[in-house]
């Protein structure tokens, strides 16, 4: 098989251009210049493709490495946790070269401000907000997450604009609190009864499945992660209220 011949039937477009065009030069560069099967016609495949999917791939991965390496340290759990998603997602020889060429992007500068610009430009919100979800997991995956780890995540979110609520909402889905519960509701502990209900009732329109059916069965099983957290923010209040 052709080096990162996946990536091309994946199906890469806008992100071959672009500051993230730049970071995956050297990853690109060496499928194209391996002497493979990266002919002319697989080159307009990759150009031409319309869908988001290898470009939403390769994006992530420019992101993944910000902030694998915001502690200094890139820990083997990260990469099997980069592995196990792009295998769930994309399949099993997509995500072996997705860590190959990660590795690659690891050796680079990554300015934040300029891919999250075109990101904005390029993804809709529903993309953007799984980015965010993501990364707060792979920070997560060496058992913590570090104050620059989630300095940067928040900042990348901000700089996508992801609402302050949403962030907050997602933080608590990996970072214990007392008031873990209520942040993912995006709620107060003093909220009422009433008010918890109408806020579990919003989330869970927000993340319900079929609200990203049109994104693909990717996104479906994310939502459904999301989905099931919301339930249980929800259920743990509920119990901890005395709630029928």
């Amino acid at each position: 098989m052709a080096k990162f011949a996946k990536w091309i039937g994946l199906g890469l477009g806008w992100a071959v251009g672009g500051p993230i065009g730049g970071i995956l030069g050297l990853a690109l560069g060496s499928m194209f210049d391996s002497g493979s099967t990266a002919t002319g016609t697989s080159r307009e495949r990759i150009y031409q493709s319309n869908t988001r999917r290898g470009d939403y791939a390769a994006s992530l991965l420019v992101l993944v490495a910000a902030v694998m390496k915001a502690d200094g340290r890139v820990m083997k759990s990260e990469l099997d946790y980069v592995k196990n998603y792009f295998n769930t997602r994309f399949g099993y020889d997509t995500a072996q070269e997705a860590v190959v060429m990660l590795r690659d992007i690891l050796k680079q500068e990554i300015p934040i401000r300029e891919v999250t610009a075109q990101l904005n430009q390029r993804l809709d919100y529903s993309y953007r907000l799984e980015m965010v979800h993501f990364l707060y997991g792979i920070a997560a995956a060496d058992a913590g997450i570090s104050d620059s780890e989630m300095k940067l995540i928040r900042q990348i979110a901000g700089f996508m604009n992801i609402t302050a609520s949403d962030i907050d909402s997602l933080q608590a889905m990996f970072v214990s609190a007392s008031d873990a519960s209520y942040k993912i509701l995006e709620i107060e502990p003093s909220a009422t009864d009433e008010e918890l209900k109408k806020a579990y009732r919003r989330m869970a329109m927000k993340y319900h499945p079929d609200k990203v059916a049109h994104l693909g069965e990717d996104f479906k099983k994310v939502a459904q992660e999301k989905f099931r957290k919301v339930k249980d923010a929800y259920d743990s209040i509920k119990k901890d209220r005395g709630i029928q």
